[in-house]
């Protein structure tokens, strides 16, 4: 029998790397990408290379040894998460089969999890998820069930879902939601929590889960099945979670119990971007991370490559401001460009004349409308822009939703105006008619028939109140009737004075607002768009040329929908979608009290801050120019003219020498003759 030596090689800690990191990330970028095990808190800065950062790490993991299958990597949405996996592939396709990653969403991941256990919490592993338009059928019928009072407005199926969401969502109950979130339903509260408890019996007893529920589902396994925790803690030896400040309370928890024991948690995101408590995000995930995880490192991503040091200057110097925040101060890789603007004007029109200029300057001056964006505060601010860039042709594009005037809810107040101009409008009529709850399409036909057999000499209101009109109103719908004839006899009233915007004014409190509030889980958003629509029609004494004003804009819509589609657009958005976009120049409108920041937006501290966050968002969009816009007046609803305040962001911001920006008087110059 022979004798050989076997010689053991003296083990490395750490492979050596396949990638040039050096080379490829800056000095920060490689600190957090080298990171050891346990719990790392990346502060990710606006334009710091977040993604990069979040690949190569997910790459210099799957370098250790790593296995694939070992690496969750949560995201927001399906986009990042294949742009990521794309990265990653591209970095480390070499040597790992980075298929066998579980990325994307919070819902995709706890989808996967729950097909394969889905039996410890007395599902079948063949449930069904609902979309949300099943939800909402499914909703429907919970509520029809309740044989609830037709004449006794009840929230529809839509606004009910959102009540269930955000119980979810925020980890409360229905009724907590319903008392600190949504008042105006108490009345009703006892049937909207029957219909609540129907809706989750079931999904339950029919094995189906919304969307909502895989997060809830997934939470309930990992807490009640410690056995089946403890696999999924050793299955996945790393998670990695992108946008981190925009998590809600219960993903929060679902990424704490997935990270367990092992704690090999890597949470990517910027405090100073956590813009959507609205939507349910818990500025508190990110903030007391360190309180969570005590011992955490945290890397700080400074080096900014988007926007000019001018641009950073005036960033820095408005979130600074903020007390609860990861301190830090972003540093540009650009050389010097523009200094930002603080424009002055003297009220609404004159900001959009100045915007729209300025649009065409830079066009003129070889800058692309897809490089320009104009951010607000809320998409009601955009009403005098969308007119003045109709009249100068200039295209434009409304990421934040469809065109002002486009707006169901808009429409819906404009035709009873419209029905006061023109008493036969026949749309206009059965638009109306159809708000009226036990209404539809066939009985608005119907009325609308029977109106034309009439004498033509009959006014409207006079029309509708006729017995063979009133015979065509199902008995469910009579009391609405009855208040929409009143209503629109106050409107037409014969010598009335009312303006457009006093019309617009009675509308909204004459029974429309609590159709919005029944109608549509953002009511509160709705009904300041129509509080702005009345603003807005003030400037106007006559409602003819208001509507002629408003009609120029369908038009311009209407050949835009029908023709060839611009080559290029600018672009138009609220601050809240804008977020991870940039353009070459920005402007921010509007910034001044009760705009920005939204009035009912600062109540505490913390809505403050968050509203600065906000104006650090927009100005953190641009990179080459920045405008901030402040128009001095305004005329109200009352028709008079108010002198407005700058926002708190502008004017908090450091002055004489020190200030980041420059200013800028907007005059309008009057025609000369012969000129």
């Amino acid at each position: 029998m022979a004798t050989r030596t076997y010689t053991l090689k003296a083990a490395t800690a750490t492979p050596a790397p396949r990638i040039d990191y050096e080379r490829l990330l800056n000095e920060e970028q490689l600190l957090a990408v080298e990171a050891g095990e346990g719990p790392v808190l990346v502060i990710a800065g606006a334009g710091s290379g977040k993604t990069r950062t979040l690949t190569f790490r997910v790459a210099r993991l799957l370098e250790r040894g790593i296995p694939p299958e070992g690496v969750l990597l949560l995201t927001f949405t399906n986009r990042a998460a294949r742009e990521m996996t794309r990265r990653v592939e591209e970095l480390a396709g070499a040597f790992a089969d980075v298929r066998q990653l579980l990325s994307g969403t919070f819902h995709h991941a706890a989808h996967v999890l729950l097909r394969q256990h889905a039996g410890a919490i007395g599902f079948s592993r063949d449930f069904t998820v609902l979309d949300r338009e099943d939800a909402r059928d499914l909703m429907s019928s919970c509520i029809a069930e309740r044989k609830l009072p037709r004449e006794r407005r009840f929230p529809k199926a839509e606004v009910v879902l959102d009540l269930v969401s955000m119980a979810a969502n925020l980890q409360l109950s229905v009724a907590e939601v319903l008392v600190e979130r949504r008042p105006q339903f108490l009345p009703v509260a006892e049937d909207v929590l029957a219909v609540a408890r129907r809706f989750a019996e079931r999904k339950g007893r029919m094995h189906l889960m919304d969307f909502d529920d895989l997060l809830v589902m997934l939470k309930r396994l990992l807490v009640d099945n410690p056995i089946i925790r403890e696999q999924l803690v050793d299955r996945f030896h790393c998670v990695l979670v992108d946008e981190y400040q925009d998590t809600n309370r219960l993903q929060g928890e679902l990424v704490d119990l997935l990270a367990g024991e092992r704690r090999n948690l890597t949470a990517v995101g910027d405090d100073c971007q956590s813009i959507y408590s609205f939507r349910g995000a818990d500025f508190t995930n990110i903030i007391d991370f360190p309180k969570r995880y005590p011992g955490c490192g945290i890397y700080p991503l400074t080096r900014n490559y988007r926007s000019t040091p001018e641009i950073l200057r005036l960033a820095n110097a408005s979130i600074s401001l903020n007390q609860r925040q990861f301190s830090k101060q972003l540093i540009s890789s650009r050389p010097p460009g523009a200094v930002p603007v603080l424009a002055c004007t003297l009220d609404l029109d004159q900001q959009a004349a100045f915007v729209a200029q300025r649009v065409l300057e830079l066009r003129d001056g070889g800058m692309p409308l897809e490089q320009m964006a104009v951010l607000y505060r809320a998409h009601s601010h955009s009403i005098e822009l969308q007119l003045e860039l109709v009249r100068r042709g200039i295209p434009f594009r409304v990421r934040s939703g469809v065109r002002f005037f486009e707006q169901i809810h808009v429409k819906d107040v404009l035709a009873h105006l419209r029905l006061v101009g023109n008493q036969r409008d026949e749309l206009a009529l059965k638009r109306i008619v159809k708000l009226v709850p036990g209404i539809g399409p066939a009985k608005a036909e119907a009325l609308w028939e029977a109106l034309l057999a009439l004498p033509p000499e009959l006014s409207l209101v006079e029309g509708l109140a006729r017995p063979e009109v009133q015979a065509e109103v199902p008995r469910k719908a009579a009391a609405g009737f009855a208040r929409l004839i009143q209503l629109l006899e106050r409107l037409g009233a014969p010598g009335s004075n009312m303006t457009p915007g006093q019309m617009i004014q009675d509308v909204l409190a004459g029974g429309y607002g609590e159709y919005l509030r029944t109608e549509f889980p953002e009511e509160e958003r709705r009904e300041d768009d129509i509080r702005r629509l009345a603003e807005f029609a003030a400037r106007f004494e006559e409602l003819p040329r208001f509507l002629s004003e408003i009609a120029l804009v369908a038009e311009f819509s209407a050949r835009e929908a029908t023709g060839e589609p611009p080559a290029e657009s600018l672009t138009l958005s609220t601050v809240h979608q804008s977020k991870g976009l940039e353009w070459q120049a920005v402007f921010v409108i509007s910034l001044a009290e009760g705009r920005f920041p939204f009035p009912g937006a600062v109540s505490t501290p913390d809505e403050e801050e968050e509203e600065r966050r906000l104006f650090y968002v927009a100005a953190t969009r641009a990179k080459d120019e920045l405008a901030l816009c402040y128009p001095i007046s305004a005329v109200l609803r009352g028709g008079e003219r108010a002198v407005l305040r700058l926002s708190r962001f502008v004017e908090e911001l450091p002055v004489g020498e020190e200030a980041p920006y420059d200013r800028l008087i907007v005059e309008t110059r009057t025609a000369q003759p012969g000129s």
